[in-house]
């Protein structure tokens, strides 16, 4: 059976896809259109941007209960960089690259600004983005996602954060046989993933049953295996090279200064409270918020809650 084809990224739903050149590459972009909306209302480009940037091994689809869910804004859903439907180079999967990439989405999407939310390494994208091009970003949510210099020195400490964390990332480093194990039996390495991270209760439903089939058809798009690997085999060959100790010392001598909320699971076993909690040295100012019941997926196992949380950041950030 031929590998699946990016359209399939292309779902129906409450929103539009388009497809926006930045940074040198085209990137798939989801719109939510909210239902009613009054002409009078003006262009999109006269209601704030939200962009929501997904996490390792999904794409926008991650972001469909925000996309229906957060109004009086404009919501736009980003397939990273080789994921989905976006083009997949061979490189650009460094940490100054990616901020470009945003940079550069902020720009075409004809704003000035924009507010980020992202999940895990999309949240390391809205924290290198508001700190290396801070003149575009208004302030930042992130789920499960805490400042990079944080989740570095955390893992290296902590023991309990380091047997969550480094094991997934060292055996991504090898060639080749990591995009093997993620595309194999219909991408069901994927489903393995999410469910080892997942809270229990969203694995009954079938909200989770839909997603991991979504899921595991995207990582089997050409080239997207290796794409998701290249951002986990850049966070650790980059502590060896000069650029990534520049991007580190980069991120960890700034504080931010923009709004900043802070959203973890109670029951997430990858990211643990330690570095959320040394997170406040980075951005003292932020708000920090735990979810009873969800694990590392909150924006998907506690979507009302968390867009509840995020509708208020909003409010709070537009004022």
């Amino acid at each position: 059976m031929p590998p699946p084809d990016p359209s399939i990224t292309r779902i129906d739903g409450p929103w539009r896809h388009w497809d926006i050149h930045a940074n040198g590459i085209r990137f798939h972009v989801v719109e939510a259109t909210p239902p009613g909306k009054d002409p009078a209302d003006g262009p999109p480009t006269a209601r704030p941007l939200v962009m929501l940037l997904h996490g390792f091994g999904s794409f926008w689809w991650t972001w469909r209960h925000q996309l229906r869910g957060l109004t009086g804004v404009r919501v736009v859903a980003v397939d990273l960089r080789g994921y989905g439907g976006s083009d997949k180079p061979p490189r650009g999967y460094d940490g100054w690259t990616l901020a470009g990439d945003t940079a550069g989405l902020i720009r075409a999407l004809g704003h000035s600004s924009a507010i980020l939310v992202g999940h895990a390494d999309g949240g390391l994208v809205c924290w290198a983005t508001a700190l290396l091009h801070p003149r575009l970003v208004r302030a930042i949510a992130v789920v499960s996602s805490p400042h990079p210099a944080a989740l570095r020195k955390s893992a290296l400490t902590r023991a309990d954060q380091g047997r969550a964390l480094l094991p997934w990332l060292l055996r991504y480093q090898i060639p080749f046989w990591p995009e093997r194990t993620l595309t194999r039996r219909d991408g069901a390495e994927i489903e393995h993933l999410v469910r080892s991270r997942a809270g229990v209760s969203w694995q009954a439903g079938q909200d989770f049953s839909e997603t991991m089939g979504h899921l595991r058809a995207a990582i089997q798009i050409p080239s997207a295996a290796h794409s998701a690997l290249e951002y986990q085999r850049w966070a650790v060959r980059s502590q060896l090279r000069s650029e990534g100790r520049r991007f580190m010392k980069a991120l960890d001598l700034r504080t931010l200064n923009i709004p900043l909320l802070h959203l973890r699971g109670e029951d997430d076993p990858y990211v643990l409270a330690d570095p959320v909690e040394r997170t406040r040295r980075y951005a003292p100012h932020g708000q920090y918020v735990s979810l009873p019941g969800a694990g590392h997926f909150a924006h998907e196992e506690a979507p009302d809650a968390v867009n509840t949380h995020l509708m208020r950041f909003l409010a709070a950030a537009r004022a």
